[in-house]
């Protein structure tokens, strides 16, 4: 096993991981919308998507994965409303309707200003 970081990027004072890779298997743990320049959350859904999908890419980069590795994603939305910002995003990343990773989105009660936070699993070739 091999744990993953994101550069700039934390889980506060919680000593885990961003990711880990077990053999050809990647699992992220919550991969939040933080800055990765600030490690701060932006207040608006729209910018928290978006630092979201940029962290993604850089945790697959440190693991040796791609997004079309990403075989499913767990999202995690504080208010449906947030569900565009995070579709957009989602689309950006994963253009080809015939070609996107399996995905479940649960509304939950994130803590503090975090609106949306997925988890995935990449299988890498």
């Amino acid at each position: 096993m091999r744990s993953i970081e994101i550069e700039g990027v934390t889980h506060g004072a919680t000593p885990i991981p961003m990711g880990a890779r077990v053999g050809n298997m990647l699992f992220s743990s919550g991969i939040m919308g933080k800055d990765p320049k600030t490690d701060e959350l932006p207040k608006d859904a729209e910018s928290q998507a978006k630092f979201i999908f940029e962290n993604l890419k850089t945790l697959l980069r440190n693991g040796g994965a791609k997004l079309e590795h990403v075989a499913h994603v767990k999202a995690y939305v504080k208010d449906n409303a947030y569900r565009q910002a995070l579709n957009d995003e989602w689309i950006k990343c994963f253009p080809d309707p015939h070609d996107r990773p399996a995905r479940h989105t649960m509304l939950f009660d994130l803590p503090g200003d975090m609106l949306i936070q997925i988890e995935v699993v990449a299988v890498i070739a």
